[in-house]
């Protein structure tokens, strides 16, 4: 049976080509809002970090209504870091809409996606987006698709696939590039004609795969999916099966159903095949589990999700200052924080260490541990995290390390400076493709390679340069690789940093603190460009005599500290460094504190 009264659609793109911005437009011209309803922008964006950061972390589920056709929209992450977010939802359509900017064209995070939903054999449309961008270049980005649908051996039909011109932030869509478009219709009427209808039957007992969780503080978890066969009616007596865990089969009840309607969660007493619906009162139901009939037990294989690439140890902070601003600081809040998220996280792997004090943390990229840190922090979580590593396999004896495809964007003048330093970090270039007055330029590099490459390259193309990067393969280790030229300012001893102090160590290359701030032994206070560490003592004061008064140290001139973010922390970190993350602050230090211990340190290292 089909249900021609319903389609199923995923939004795949880039990182900032216009998903939520398109997903805000196809709301108001459905109706979702009233006409003098105020509305804020990029409205699915719902938590504090991805209206900051303006990124999508968070798949997420709306509908719209066209003609009487409802549409189950999904919203995905665009970052290569959140590919797990992706990944599972892609489960739940029949179909996706392929954003590309007019002007940068398809990048890594495309390619990912794409494959993704090729190899279900789902059905494609083509959406140019930006095409008001005054340094667009629609036809090479058409041509730069069907390339790339063709390297991904899609199908014929496939590469058939519609294609249309919009500019998401007008609201409009065209099915000609000549064309300027009034709205969205031509957009809703491929959506009907091209995105075939969920088969499903609603006659044979009820089954559906768990594609995302949701939690809400009341009702607890959330199960989201779409219902492959059946009918689902409310407090009805349901199974719990997964496929990859054998005959494990638990009971449970149907509390509540709700269907998506716009922005909101409408509470249902029925729920038919095809549709995809969220359903509350299981109490540890998990993705990847099929909830089923009593009367059929028939468990759905889960999309393999990609393993991690990247590993970070979280630890209890150890530091002097521990304890004075975190809520949750033991090993047991952390314990329990860590494998909560990896409940609605697929692509995220916690495993414990040797002590009870620590916990290896796997994930896609900085960025996707970042976002975990910066969500800990604000739920007043204190913990200490070790530098990124990559995680190698062995493969036929041969040890093997994850490899990025790295794309970017720069001005002519700093193409050099880009390929001497990919090269130094033992990169490839693929090619190298002018755009306009700048170059796009392709590389494989290994994944350790970009760690503290981002600060490195802003600078070197002077702001203007674009990089994104998505795992590519594994290949042979590559050799080794330096990880930092510079060295760090350590602090000499504890106490509140002085102007007198930080003056005199100013010399010695940037800083990251300020007159006033305390700091302890083995504190990381700045950054020296050259290799191989200073101690630095920030804390002197200028000794007073009859010839000198205390106020004569406002008359030093300081120079501005460096400001670093969470992602520009950890990009930082050398191997024996740790970065202390607090509620209040993120600070740098040594893993060992005491100046004499880290000499012994290194000496027996070198012996």
């Amino acid at each position: 049976m089909i249900n021609e009264k319903l389609r199923n659609v995923a939004i795949i793109a880039h990182v900032d080509h216009g998903k939520t911005t398109l997903v805000d437009e196809m709301l108001k011209q459905s109706g979702v809002y009233r006409e003098n309803q105020s509305v804020v922008e990029r409205v699915m964006d719902s938590n504090d970090l991805e209206r900051e950061r303006g990124i999508t972390i968070l798949a997420k589920n709306t509908a719209v209504t066209y003609e009487d056709v409802k549409i189950n929209i999904v919203d995905t992450p665009g970052h290569a870091d959140f590919g797990g977010e992706v990944e599972r939802i892609l489960k739940m359509v029949n179909g996706v809409i392929l954003l590309v900017d007019a002007a940068e064209g398809p990048m890594p995070q495309t390619r990912f996606v794409l494959s993704k939903a090729l190899e279900l054999k789902h059905k494609v449309i083509i959406l140019i987006n930006k095409i008001d961008r005054p340094d667009r270049r629609i036809n090479e980005v058409i041509d730069e698709v069907l390339e790339l649908l063709m390297d991904l051996n899609a199908t014929s039909e496939q590469l058939d696939s519609p294609i249309l011109f919009c500019s998401a932030r007008q609201g409009t869509a065209s099915y000609s590039q000549e064309e300027t478009g009034t709205d969205l219709r031509p957009l809703f009427n491929t959506i009907l004609k091209h995105i075939p209808a969920p088969e499903a039957d609603a006659d044979q007992p009820f089954q559906m795969l768990v594609s995302a969780i949701d939690y809400n503080e009341f009702v607890g978890r959330i199960a989201i999916g779409r219902i492959e066969r059946g009918t689902l009616k409310q407090n009805q007596e349901i199974s719990v099966c997964n496929y990859h865990e054998g005959s494990d089969v638990k009971k449970a009840k149907a509390a509540n159903i709700y269907e998506f309607d716009g922005l909101n969660k409408t509470s249902i007493s029925e729920a038919y095949a095809g549709n995809i619906i969220a359903l509350s009162g299981i109490g540890d139901i998990t993705i990847g589990d099929t909830i089923c009939d009593l009367a059929r037990i028939d468990p759905l294989p889960f999309v393999q999700i990609s393993a991690p690439t990247m590993e970070m140890t979280f630890c209890v902070n150890d530091s002097p200052f521990a304890g004075r601003e975190g809520k949750y600081v033991t090993s047991r809040n952390i314990r329990e924080r860590l494998h909560r998220e990896t409940l609605k996280d697929v692509s995220l792997r916690v495993t414990e260490t040797d002590t009870t004090d620590a916990f290896n943390v796997a994930g896609r990229g900085e960025m996707h541990l970042s976002i975990l840190m910066e969500t800990m922090r604000r739920e007043g979580y204190e913990f200490a995290v070790s530098p990124p590593r990559v995680l190698t396999k062995t493969i036929d004896g041969v040890l093997h390390e994850p490899v990025e495809r790295l794309v970017v964007d720069v001005p002519e003048n700093s193409v050099g400076a880009v390929i001497e330093k990919i090269g130094s970090r033992k990169g490839e270039m693929l090619q190298m493709v002018p755009v306009g007055s700048r170059m796009k330029i392709e590389f494989t590099v290994p994944s350790r390679g970009l760690f503290g490459y981002r600060n490195e390259f802003m600078t070197d193309t002077r702001g203007e340069g674009i990089m994104a990067s998505v795992f590519d393969s594994y290949a042979p280790h590559k050799g080794e690789v330096s990880r930092r030229s510079a060295g760090s300012l350590v602090a000499f001893e504890s106490g509140e940093c002085s102007a007198y102090g930080l003056f005199n160590a100013q010399d010695r290359g940037a800083l990251f603190v300020e007159p006033g701030v305390q700091v302890y032994e083995g504190m990381i206070v700045g950054v020296t460009p050259k290799a191989g560490d200073i101690d630095v003592n920030v804390c002197k004061k200028k000794n007073l005599t009859n010839m000198r008064a205390a106020g004569s140290e406002e008359a030093l001139k300081l120079v501005p500290v460096k400001k670093m973010s969470l992602e520009q922390c950890l990009e930082f970190l050398a191997d024996d460094e740790l970065l202390e993350i607090t509620p209040d602050s993120l600070r740098l230090r040594k893993q060992i504190l005491n100046k004499q211990d880290r000499a012994k340190h290194r000496a027996r290292d070198k012996s």
